[in-house]
């Protein structure tokens, strides 16, 4: 059995824009939440999460405002987020991450996996072009709709076309919930594979928040469960 590579977040060459984006129920927002704590905690740089899942009421980063805001990440919600209100509104503040007065800042994009999701994203997409960015494309095998790395390919896909903004790198987020096993993640090197040779895009980290696992054939991510996942993992 060979050992673990850990993801270097240092040398990851990310670049201070990113938005994660994914399947619904892909764990996403996960990813996302993590991440900015983890950029905030090794860079020693501001870091700004901006939730843009403003549909999907079970998975947002908005139930974790206080554990990113005690640690230092600013938090960019949509307005009335939380409350009783069906849909609510993107605020304009969004805007001021891309401000060269930013530059030396970090802003984490949680993207809600939809239609609506994507299109907000687009909303901001010549920001983005002009300030470069990474969009990082949240995959498991074991969610509905992306059992199969050509089925996630045409999902990835139509989110390209919507939010009219490219991909630049994979996560393979591949967890069944409480049932998740040490050996896993390391199953699903073959979709990950393919999926990657399929979209010309390379796998950025595998991410788990079990610590005991084999190996997988990229580097981990390691995470904790820190929003709440109505499939119980």
């Amino acid at each position: 059995m060979g050992m673990i590579r850990t993801f270097n977040l240092k040398e990851s060459g990310l670049r201070r824009l990113i938005a994660v984006t994914g399947h619904f129920g892909s764990g996403k927002t996960n990813v996302a939440v993590n991440l900015a704590l983890r950029l905030r905690e090794e860079t020693g740089k501001p870091v700004t999460l901006i939730d843009l899942d403003i549909v999907n009421p079970y998975f947002r980063a908005a139930d974790s405002t206080a554990e990113l805001e005690s640690a230092g990440v600013k938090c960019i919600l949509p307005e009335f987020a939380n409350t009783n209100v069906d849909i609510p509104s993107l605020p304009p503040e969004i805007r001021s991450v891309f401000d060269g007065s930013a530059a030396d800042s970090y802003a984490v994009f949680d993207v809600g996996g939809d239609d609506t999701g994507a299109a907000a994203l687009g909303g901001y997409r010549h920001m983005f072009a002009r300030g470069g960015y990474d969009m990082l494309f949240v995959c498991s095998m074991f969610r509905p709709l992306t059992p199969t790395a050509a089925e996630t390919f045409e999902y990835m896909r139509e989110i390209e076309q919507r939010s009219g903004m490219k991909c630049t790198a994979l996560v393979n987020n591949s967890s069944i919930g409480i049932s998740t096993e040490r050996s896993t993640l390391a199953s699903t090197d073959g979709y990950i594979g393919e999926l990657s040779k399929l979209s010309g895009l390379p796998v950025l980290f595998a991410s788990s928040m079990l610590r005991d696992i084999d190996p997988p054939a990229h580097p981990v991510f390691f995470m904790d469960n820190i929003t709440k996942n109505i499939y119980g993992g």
